[in-house]
């Protein structure tokens, strides 16, 4: 059998932390940043794991990761 090919899109998203879990970066950080306080920007900032049912779907894009 041919060897699985990774989704190159997913790849540059996420990655995985050392327990196993997937790391993802938060959204609404790209445009728009002056009505947003400071506070929501750098938490914006950093990043989170993925939601258990979107982990599934992720690791079908990434079977290497």
């Amino acid at each position: 059998m041919p060897k699985m090919k990774t989704h190159k899109g997913a790849a540059k998203r996420f990655s995985k932390t050392g327990t196993g879990k997937t790391k993802r970066r938060k959204a609404y950080k790209g445009h728009i940043l002056t009505k947003k306080t400071a506070k929501r920007k750098r938490r914006l900032g950093q990043s989170t794991t993925l939601s258990k049912s979107d982990e599934k779907r992720i690791k079908r894009l990434m079977p290497y990761a």
